[in-house]
């Protein structure tokens, strides 16, 4: 249901008649989303009035990322006190829905010229991008441990446990922290790109939602939110490919990625999304636990599955390695 004063704002923000206002699906988040129809137009509608704090950066951010060229919705009429926005309608064609294995070495490849650029923007007027530092990812290991394996789990972890999860906290921090730091969405995965079909004057574009929350940071983050995305795996060939691809851009457009080998690259890569992940599994958790939304559970097996995957690879993980190869062995949704 549309809340009555969201309706009332509305009828002095949108210039046009309003014919029809359906919710639309919504995020991880407390925001909400609808759809408005004005004849052959239509406009999205977002309602973050139990979550302010993303109104500001988000109109900021949108306005820098246009500059850059990157496809981002237009905000159209805004409310930051209320926490509404009319923003521009970018369709149905989340690449979540959309990739397939005919489609996918295309969209990726558009994905990543995108984010090659999106890494490049300028300081946001208006707003101070903050640092996602040692201190902000040592947090989000900290909320893992509580979430995932305290709450949700309810395992208790020996001290030996601690000391081995201390110590691996410390080398994935420590690596992200050494790597090249850049204008990072912080979300750039599949169910926050959209296929924009192209033009007589352009090519298909990658629609960017969900910026909102922009850090600077790790080189590596945002690709692996795409390559190892939460809601959708591919085969480790194909991201292997793909990582290499997107470090060939990289290196050709940052003269300080130069020296970094290949081999550099993709332990960065496997590193940051050792933490990404981490990260995700405790929202997930925490989405069933403190918000009595379920339906997270099921990307847990998936995402945590990466972590297994990728700890036996390192010989620094093997202790954590196993720790975590047996908690993935549990019935997680059962939980």
């Amino acid at each position: 249901m549309v809340p009555l004063v969201l309706k009332q704002w509305l009828q002095h923000a949108c210039p046009l008649p309003i014919d029809a206002l359906h919710e639309m699906a919504g995020d991880a988040s407390f925001r909400r989303y609808f759809r408005l129809h004005s004849g052959q137009q239509s406009f999205v509608v977002m309602d973050a009035s139990l979550q302010l704090d993303c109104c500001e950066p988000y109109v900021a951010i949108a306005k820098t990322l246009q500059q850059s060229g990157i496809a981002v919705p237009s905000v159209i009429a805004q409310d930051l006190k209320k926490g509404y926005m009319l923003i521009s309608d970018f369709g149905d064609r989340l690449y979540l829905k959309e990739l397939n294995q005919n489609n996918a070495d295309r969209l990726y490849k558009t994905a990543m010229n995108t984010l090659s650029v999106l890494q490049t923007c300028p300081e946001v007027k208006d707003w101070v991008v903050p640092d996602f530092n040692q201190k902000l990812m040592q947090h989000e290991l900290d909320e893992f441990k509580f979430w995932f394996l305290d709450r949700y789990l309810k395992r208790s972890c020996s001290q030996r446990d601690q000391n081995m999860l201390h110590t691996t906290f410390t080398q994935l921090i420590e690596t992200a922290s050494e790597q090249e730091q850049v204008f990072m969405h912080r979300d750039y995965h599949s169910a926050n790109l959209l296929v924009l079909p192209s033009t007589k004057d352009e090519q298909e574009q990658t629609g960017v939602l969900d910026f909102q929350d922009a850090c600077k940071g790790p080189i590596t983050y945002d690709l692996v939110s795409l390559l190892r995305d939460c809601y959708i795996h591919w085969p480790e060939e194909k991201v292997t490919q793909w990582v290499s691809y997107y470090y060939e851009i990289v290196r050709e457009q940052n003269p300080r990625i130069k020296h970094v080998s290949l081999e550099k690259w993709m332990q960065w890569f496997d590193w940051m999304g050792m933490q990404r992940h981490m990260k995700a599994i405790f929202i997930f958790a925490r989405k069933h636990l403190r918000d009595h939304t379920t339906n997270y559970l099921q990307h847990i097996p998936r995402t945590l599955q990466y972590v297994v995957s990728v700890s036996g690879r390192y010989p620094e993980f093997q202790t954590f390695h196993a720790y975590m190869k047996e908690i993935a062995g549990l019935d997680l949704c059962a939980q």
